[in-house]
């Protein structure tokens, strides 16, 4: 039975680690976008600063050039944090199945050998477990509030709002170009 109960507070201290890096992830991706969109917009405004300097077909070529590496830029973004993602929930995934597998056979061991060992040690560890799970809280929490603040509104796991409209906002300066 103690073996469930470090377990269960172990477990959640992996998914307080998991949100965490869920946290880091959407703050990369949203500054990241932040950073194209103002690439973008730096890039129309310095080759409509130029006037009559260029051409208009170079630069109609220049900010064709620049939408391309923005778009690519944005894309490796996106797959990228996509992917980190996907590794953050499977590794919180694997992790907790392999707990939970774990503290099953030390209750098995346990049986087979006639000592409680483990037991007396999984309750002995209980309330470091529950220390440490407390600072992990923590630390998600303010990760938290920094993926906000960088945001600028409530930031989920995965911002896919957020890239649809620097998608468009790419596309409308496309257009524009």
């Amino acid at each position: 039975m103690a073996n469930q109960k470090l377990a269960t507070v172990t477990n959640e201290l992996i998914e307080s680690y998991g949100n965490t890096a869920k946290n880091v992830i959407s703050a990369y991706r949203v500054g990241n976008e932040r950073a194209v969109v103002f690439m973008d917009q730096a890039f129309v405004s310095a080759i409509g600063k130029t006037g009559t300097r260029l051409s208009a077909k170079t630069r109609h070529n220049a900010v064709a050039a620049e939408k391309k590496l923005t778009g690519y830029y944005a894309k490796g973004v996106e797959l990228t944090s996509d992917n980190a993602d996907l590794m953050v929930n499977k590794a919180v995934e694997l992790a907790g199945k392999g707990l939970v597998q774990v503290a099953a056979n030390a209750g098995r061991f346990e049986k087979s050998i006639g000592v409680t060992t483990l037991s007396t040690l999984a309750t002995a560890a209980v309330p470091a477990a529950k220390a440490v799970t407390k600072v992990a809280a923590q630390i998600e929490a303010k990760s938290g509030v920094l993926a906000s603040k960088i945001a600028g509104k409530t930031v989920k796991a995965k911002v896919a709002t957020a890239k649809r409209a620097v998608a468009k906002k790419v596309v409308r300066a496309r257009k524009a170009a």
